[in-house]
């Protein structure tokens, strides 16, 4: 029988909505987290750092393991996970003398769920026998996006019609979409990315200078994206003066839609772009976006800048991988893992970073998004620096 792999894109579109849940929808809480446990907005920075660490150490053990487990057990268990976790976010903050340790071990279950559907839903794409890889994959991150918005606009409306004090039930609502995936990932077909015994070692990858730029890249990539979507719905209530409600649908849900929308422009025209300039000018733009919410004196400006720096962000995760991909075609899992591994590096730093420089600064997260320039600044850099290589190879 024909294999049919639409089944199992839409059960990597599913999963990438799963890591959109898993990401973002604590952040919409951190506020709330702070008024009601009494916790520091520097420990409530340790929230995003546990989650992308969590994700970075299973990054690191998928580059060496998952080819032994095999793909089907590993993304499987991304799904249960991911479910325990979100459901343990309802209920372990209450069993707990510091509800802040509770916070923090549903958020690393979850997270080892969400680095587990990040390093393995590329490769079983990419391993997929579609036409226009790069814009398949650009329109399957797509979906973190609009697992973004989904998450924010219905989690914002949940709040306003049943009250923001049951987002514990709210938690337990958003298990349910990984727990149906987990039937959709064990029915679908999967194929590996690479014949066993053919692919690139970790010590062979990191003898290659230009998959330095490429960890480097997604280190500021993962980092200018993350630092701004974590802190978008604080940023919108204290910094611009907005309410929670206007400020989750203003800050983060348009921040997601903007990013889904570059993503669905390189999946429908990527073919007629060039991707290493699509980066670039993505790079800049991005810059541009930190500098106006940071330093205008106007809070619509400030607003603005927060909201297309969406826009800016998207390509550069899933441009990286594939740039990468064709690169090195026998990178296999590992160096899919390592570069999700270099991205939540940067996912993990740039929202402490943001944070604790806030906290330094009385509060004030426009300081914090300020120093949090620096990562589209050695974006920008990178990205040269490839273009730079490739241009002296054609040569």
């Amino acid at each position: 029988m024909k294999k049919n792999y639409k089944k199992t894109l839409i059960a990597c579109y599913l999963g990438f909505i799963t890591q959109a849940i898993s990401a973002n929808f604590a952040p919409l809480l951190f506020l709330r987290f702070h008024k009601e446990y009494s916790i520091p907005l520097g420990q409530i920075a340790l929230i995003s750092t546990a989650f992308f660490f969590t994700q970075l150490i299973v990054d690191v053990l998928c580059a060496k393991f998952v080819d032994k487990i095999g793909y089907r057990k590993s993304i499987v268990a991304s799904e249960v996970c991911s479910a325990l976790g979100l459901i343990g976010l309802g209920f372990l903050p209450g069993l707990f003398r510091n509800p802040f340790t509770g916070i923090i071990i549903s958020v690393i279950v979850y997270a080892i769920g969400s680095g587990l559907i990040e390093v393995l839903c590329s490769p079983i794409v990419e391993a997929c026998p579609f036409d226009n890889k790069e814009s398949v994959m650009s329109l399957l991150h797509s979906f973190y996006c609009w697992g973004s918005v989904g998450v924010i606009a219905l989690s914002t409306l949940f709040f306003a019609v049943f009250s923001i004090d049951n987002w514990k039930w709210l938690a337990c609502i958003w298990a349910l979409v990984p727990l149906y995936n987990i039937y959709n990932f064990m029915v679908c077909p999967i194929e590996h990315l690479v014949e066993d015994g053919e692919s690139m070692s970790i010590s062979g990858l990191f003898k290659i200078p230009m998959f330095w730029v490429s960890i480097i890249l997604m280190v500021c990539a993962g980092a200018s994206e993350i630092s701004m979507a974590q802190w978008a719905s604080a940023f919108t209530e204290s910094a611009i003066g907005l309410s929670k409600t206007i400020g989750d649908l203003l800050g983060p849900c348009l921040f997601a839609v903007m990013m889904g929308i570059s993503r669905v422009i390189y999946g429908k025209y990527g073919d007629k772009l060039d991707l290493k300039n699509y980066m670039l000018g993505s790079g800049l733009l991005c810059l541009i976006c930190y500098m106006l919410a940071a330093l205008s004196p106007n809070p619509v400006i400030r607003l603005i800048g927060c909201i297309v720096c969406g826009f800016s962000v998207a390509i550069m995760w899933p441009g990286t991988i594939s740039i990468s991909s064709k690169q090195l075609p026998t990178g296999g899992t590992a160096m899919f893992a390592l570069l999700a591994m270099a991205g939540d590096l940067g996912g993990a730093f740039g929202p402490s970073l943001v944070g604790n420089v806030s906290q330094m600064a009385n509060d004030d997260l426009r300081i914090g998004i300020l120093a949090g320039s620096i990562f589209p600044v050695i974006l920008i850099v990178s990205v040269l620096i490839i273009k730079i290589k490739n241009m002296k190879k054609d040569v």
